[in-house]
């Protein structure tokens, strides 16, 4: 059925119109809600309503049309009821969607074409209707999207702020439920084409809301991170400003957020990561003293805590919710050329230099760039006097990674090494010098020689804390890396003293599973007894041990004999060489230990002959080294016998040693090497077997358990809670070039433990900041004057009782005084007149 519109707009019908429905304009809401229970009966009101609306429309244009008439009183009437009849109409518009169809153009059409010319409640109350049949899905904000995006650069705040809220959240609800690909792609194109328009004012307001939808992960992928990496290389400059920014200040954000969103979330996954042992919980809870007690407790939290820390920040690097702008570039290396070329040419101030020095910096090392000029650029500014040469050293660092030629990052090196490393440089920029060739070196070890090494580390004994600080860093990385090129002394007990860094371009390929060795561990380690956590966290509690097969736990028993006894001749053996009386008792243990030695380097060159043989031959060569080993034995004994009687009488703590204990040496060596001989063959048989095998998730969830159990133990000897572990190896943790890639490199890491020099201000601040809490000026004998409290600890000794012994000589010599006063005052001459 055809709808009727109403009759032609003539000015008589328009103003009979206006007058008729003036005089009612409170009846509004009260007809808006009877409307809504009921649209039905109050069609024919609606229809009235609406062509006086349109008449109302009409008449305001013709107002505006006429000078004269807009300078009158009568427009703002008139503008005044355009705006409460649109608000009205938009509100019940779901309920008479036939007669309302044309509302959202005529609304539409009133603000595309006289926006600027509207008077600003006639804007709003347009703009809330509008956004009220956007909400009702009565129009799509894609045909209504450029109209908002027009109505934010009239120059009204109100109207700006509306339309940008109304754009962010009308996305994010679309988006909450299901991602809807087509539309959201719909309105990307609009936004961009405003992005990459040339006015600034329309560029910078689609930027704003580009970057607000990327902040709240709605529109989180890589088609918006690179429209907004484009806009980089905007005309305007405000726009490049605030692009760079975003991309320099959205992973400070986004980790702020990520914090205060989802602590407890983070603490519920990583708590269940830390493993620790009962026995050490225990004896932190029950054994000891009261005073030992409070200290396991306070070393076992310390452990906690920094097991937590570094959970937590493993999970930050490595984890996949590490995110950044710059990941998701498509031309990472036409970016970073784009920008770079564009940093040379720009005459912009000096900050904003430095923010897009950092930008380039950071895509280098996030992608692994190779842009050779980079660093010739970044050499000109390496001074000390360099204003923030700090952030400037920062992104020298984060440009620097494995794939770029060492040749083109060395006069860099050099540059910094002789500007801040001297000794004529202040302490605080020798600490940074040594902070950055310590990052540099961490990235690419072939920057270093020996020769500088040496050089560099003799400032460890630097008076200064800072340099002293920076220099023993300096070794630290490089007993990791590179032992060589350190001197013995500082050499220290590295854990591979062969370590060498890898060639340029030499890429380590893993052939397995990161971890997977811990499941054969763990597996052999079950096999043999599980009292391995029970000695490494030294309890005393017995524990029970699964079901082994026999002869292993003699076998265990005979290896601990074995092992404690090669204890007791390496103590014995260096006493003996300090003293000089022993010499001969020494050569015999020191040729038994060398035969022990040889055989046992003979048993594992048999056992990688052996890898490739069957299981009988095994089993019969295993036999044939036990009989062997018993002959050998029985060799030894002759030969220590003959040693005995050769030494005499001035070895006679190595005589009952030997004795007691040459049984059970010979016992042990051949079950050493028939165990040796048969796990050979079995892990042969088992690596042969396993190299097709497919891992679980039970096993990645057991490789993620062992992993943490063994980092607990690590840090549990670093904090000398157990004892043993090599808690050498767990003070410093190489990174990988993956996570040194991702890590952000904090200027002010790189001047730590620097002390400033502080202002006249500051240092006036601080003496009255102390002074806060001070109470005035008392001196101290008003002080002890006052006090309120008993005697004193000198008054107390003045009231003691003396001995008697004490008293009688006190009283003697009194007496001895006194008559001695006496004595003086009868022969004292007082002259003639004295007695008047």
């Amino acid at each position: 059925m055809p709808r009727k519109h109403a009759p032609a707009f003539t000015p008589e019908a328009a103003s009979a119109s206006a007058s008729a429905g003036a005089g009612q304009p409170h009846n509004l809401p009260v007809l808006q809600a009877k409307m809504k229970r009921d649209p039905e009966g109050y069609e024919e009101e609606l229809r009235q309503l609406h062509r006086h609306f349109e008449s109302s429309v009409f008449l305001f244009r013709q107002q505006a049309a006429l000078a004269t008439t807009s300078a009158s009183g009568g427009g703002g009437e008139v503008a005044k009821e355009v705006g409460d009849l649109a608000l009205f109409l938009a509100h019940v518009a779901p309920f008479y969607p036939d007669d309302l169809a044309d509302l959202p153009d005529q609304i539409g059409g009133l603000l595309d074409t006289n926006a600027r010319g509207l008077p600003p409640g006639l804007r709003t109350h347009l703009v809330q209707g509008l956004i009220l049949l956007v909400n009702r899905k009565i129009v799509d904000l894609e045909d209504t999207l450029e109209l908002f995006m027009e109505l934010q650069v009239i120059g009204d705040r109100a109207v700006k702020k509306l339309a940008f809220s109304h754009i962010v959240h009308s996305i994010r609800r679309m988006n909450q439920k299901h991602k809807n690909d087509t539309r959201n792609r719909k309105l990307q194109n609009i936004l961009f084409k405003f992005l990459q328009a040339e006015e600034e004012s329309r560029a910078k307001r689609a930027f704003t809301i580009l970057c607000d939808l990327h902040r709240r992960r709605v529109w989180f992928n890589e088609r918006t991170t690179n429209a907004i990496c484009d806009a980089c290389f905007h005309p305007s400059s405000r726009i490049m400003i605030a692009a760079i920014s975003f991309l320099l200040g959205y992973e400070n954000a986004e980790q702020e957020d990520d914090s205060d969103a989802s602590s407890s979330e983070d603490e519920a996954d990583q708590n269940p990561q830390i493993l620790l042992s009962k026995q050490d919980v225990y004896k932190a809870n029950h054994k000891g003293t009261a005073a030992s007690k409070k200290k396991k407790k306070a070393k076992l939290q310390r452990v906690i805590r920094s097991m937590k820390r570094q959970q937590r920040k493993s999970v930050d690097e490595a984890g996949s919710s590490y995110y950044s702008a710059l990941t998701y570039l498509k031309d990472a290396q036409g970016f970073a050329e784009k920008l770079f070329s564009r940093l040379q040419k720009c005459n912009e101030r000096f900050e904003v230099r430095m923010m897009m020095l950092k930008v380039i910096a950071r895509t280098i090392g996030l992608h692994h760039l190779v842009l050779l000029n980079f660093y010739p650029y970044l050499q000109r500014y390496v001074q000390p006097h360099q204003r923030d040469v700090t952030t400037l050293l920062a992104a020298a660092v984060q440009a620097c990674h494995d794939m770029v030629p060492p040749d083109a990052v060395e006069p860099l090196f050099k540059q910094i090494v002789n500007q801040f490393v001297h000794d004529k440089s202040r302490p605080e920029a020798i600490a940074v010098g040594l902070n950055v060739v310590r990052e540099i070196c961490m990235r690419m070890p072939l920057m270093m020689n020996g020769d500088l090494l040496q050089d560099l580390v003799l400032y460890k004994k630097s008076h200064e804390k800072a340099v002293s600080i920076a220099a023993r860093s300096l070794v630290t990385l490089f007993r990791e890396i590179c032992p060589s090129l350190l001197v013995k002394k500082d050499r220290g007990r590295p854990v591979d003293p062969k370590a060498r860094p890898k060639a340029f371009g030499e890429v380590t390929v893993a052939s397995d599973v990161p971890g997977a060795e811990l499941l054969d561990e763990n597996i052999s380690s079950e096999g043999e007894g599980s009292d391995d956590e029970s000695d490494a966290f030294d309890s005393d509690d017995e524990t029970t041990l699964p079901s082994a097969p026999p002869g292993t736990e003699e076998n265990m028993e005979v290896s601990d004999a074995n092992k404690l006894d090669a204890n007791e001749d390496t103590k014995e053996e260096d006493e003996s060489s300090e003293d000089d009386g022993t010499d001969e008792g020494q050569d015999n243990s020191d040729n038994d230990s060398d035969d022990i030695d040889e055989e046992l380097d003979d048993d594992s060159d048999m056992d990688a002959d052996t890898d490739m043989s069957d299981e009988d031959d095994d089993e019969e060569e295993i036999k044939e080294s036990i009989n062997c080993s018993e002959d050998e034995g029985s060799d030894q004994d002759e030969d220590s016998d003959e040693g005995e009687k050769s030494n005499g009488s001035g070895s006679k703590v190595q005589k009952r040693k030997l004795s007691d204990y040459i049984g059970e040496l010979n016992a042990a060596d051949a079950s050493l090497r028939a165990l040796k001989r048969l796990a050979g063959a079995k892990k042969a048989q088992v690596s042969s077997d396993e190299t097709g095998k497919i891992l679980s998730d039970e096993d990645f969830k057991r490789i993620k358990e062992l992993k943490a159990k063994k980092e607990a133990k690590l840090a549990l000897a670093q904090h000398g809670l157990i004892k043993g572990g090599d808690t050498k190896s767990a003070t410093f943790k190489m990174p990988s070039s993956d996570q040194l890639s991702r890590k952000r490199v904090d200027p002010l890491q790189l001047e730590a433990h620097v002390r400033r020099k502080m202002s006249k201000e500051e240092r006036l601040a601080m003496v009255k900041a102390g002074r806060e809490d001070r109470g005035a000026y008392v001196a101290r004998a008003a002080v002890k004057q006052k006090k309120t409290g008993g005697l004193s600890n000198k008054q107390k000794q003045h009231r003691k009782r003396m001995p008697l012994a004490a008293t009688r000589a006190k009283a003697a010599r009194s007496r001895q005084e006194k008559k001695q006063q006496r004595k003086r005052s009868g022969n004292q001459f007082r002259g003639r007149k004295a007695w008047k």
